[in-house]
């Protein structure tokens, strides 16, 4: 009966070994088996990781995609510039020459038209020279008709005075000296005055058209052939239409017969009209012209 005890004791012993063992199980048992439940545990932590590494790539991703959409975007409207910049110097070098050209046309037609003015001034410089001397031609020949119409008018006068002075008889001749004797002046210096010295011409005027026809150095006369009229005692001389008298005497030192034999003319000077002796040209004798 003591053995059975004692083979009862070692089979329980027994029993209680194996359990024992079989409740902790081998070190590399459970080495395997924290190894395996880390893994487990570790296996999302590292899906997670994953996503999320994926995730961040994809965000990663994402810039360096728009980075390059935006350097496409630049490297196209770059391009875009390129081409505008390019077709504004084909623009640019087509309307040059057209430019040029339109440039060139218009200074042809300023040229053109600058020559056409300057012909247009000579012409009408031409033109006006030509005038001039028609004007001047015209007036040479006015000169020289009324110079020979003087020249006439001078020779009928001369050889109407020689038939006067032939038909004068001797004592017509007596009594015209005896008349201009005592129009003799016995100092002429201290005799005669000037129109401004008598305090200015009072007579009458003839008029400039007339004048002009009749008096002056061109119309020269002797006094003999003439008309006399007597008013006052004082003698008058009709010529060219109107009535003159002498108001100073003669120069003594002229000829006694200078009437009869000297060119005089009637010429206004200054201040009044005044006779002229070509013989001597540095006198003036006043005188006066009256309306009848």
């Amino acid at each position: 009966m003591l053995n059975s005890v004692r083979v009862m004791s070692v089979a329980a012993m027994f029993l209680l070994l194996g359990w024992t063992v079989s409740a902790n199980p081998r070190p590399q048992e459970r080495d395997q088996s924290k190894h395996d439940e880390k893994q487990q545990q570790d296996k999302p932590a590292r899906q997670d990781q994953q996503q999320g590494g994926k995730q961040q790539g994809h965000q990663e991703q994402q810039p360096q995609a728009r980075g390059q959409q935006q350097q496409q975007h630049q490297q196209q409207d770059n391009s875009a510039k390129q081409q505008q910049r390019a077709k504004g110097q084909q623009d640019q070098q087509r309307q040059q020459p057209q430019q040029h050209a339109s440039g060139q046309q218009d200074q042809q037609r300023r040229q053109q038209d600058n020559s056409a003015k300057q012909q247009q001034r000579v012409k009408g410089r031409q033109d006006q020279q030509r005038q001039q001397r028609q004007q001047q031609d015209n007036s040479a020949r006015q000169q020289q008709q009324v110079k020979g119409q003087q020249d006439q008018q001078r020779q009928q006068r001369q050889q109407h005075d020689n038939r006067s002075a032939q038909q004068r008889s001797p004592a017509q001749v007596h009594q015209q000296q005896v008349a201009w004797q005592g129009d003799r002046a016995r100092n002429w210096k201290s005799d005669h005055r000037t129109w401004q010295q008598r305090g200015g011409y009072r007579g009458y005027r003839v008029p400039d058209d007339r004048f002009r026809a009749s008096y002056g150095q061109d119309h020269g006369f002797r006094f003999y052939s003439l008309p006399v009229m007597y008013v006052g005692g004082h003698r008058r001389f009709q010529y060219g239409g109107f009535w003159f008298g002498l108001v100073d005497p003669w120069p003594e030192y002229w000829s006694a017969n200078w009437y009869d034999d000297d060119d005089v003319y009637v010429d206004y000077y200054g201040d009044g009209y005044y006779l002229y002796n070509r013989r001597y040209p540095g006198d003036r004798i006043a005188i006066s012209f009256y309306l009848n």
